[in-house]
């Protein structure tokens, strides 16, 4: 059975060899990634990288939630999500329903 020391040295030792099998890699991995990059046409936006990734907006853009309820005389229509409009607010809903 290993002591603690022994352990010790033993993980120091991996340590090292982990980065150094990482820092010979990383060169090969990098430039794999640039090249698929290049191939697809992928940009750093598309990846949530760079200055941009804040901003830039990947996937499908967000869509209305279709409406539920029509007012009869103006013709708002209002989905029953958030704050009731007034035209409805306080009133039985199911007379301001969209028939499908």
């Amino acid at each position: 059975m290993s002591s603690y020391k022994e352990l010790l040295a033993q993980r120091e030792k991996l340590e090292k060899q982990i980065e150094e099998a990482k820092a010979r890699e990383y060169a090969e991995v990098l430039n794999e990634i640039k090249q698929k990059m290049a191939d697809y046409g992928i940009t750093l936006a598309e990846l949530g990288g760079g200055r941009g990734a804040k901003h830039a907006k990947v996937g499908r853009a967000r869509t209305g939630v279709a409406p539920k309820y029509r007012d009869p005389d103006s013709g708002n229509t209002w989905s029953g999500r958030g704050k009731p409009p007034r035209w409805i607010a306080g009133q039985d809903r199911e007379k301001f329903l969209i028939q499908k």
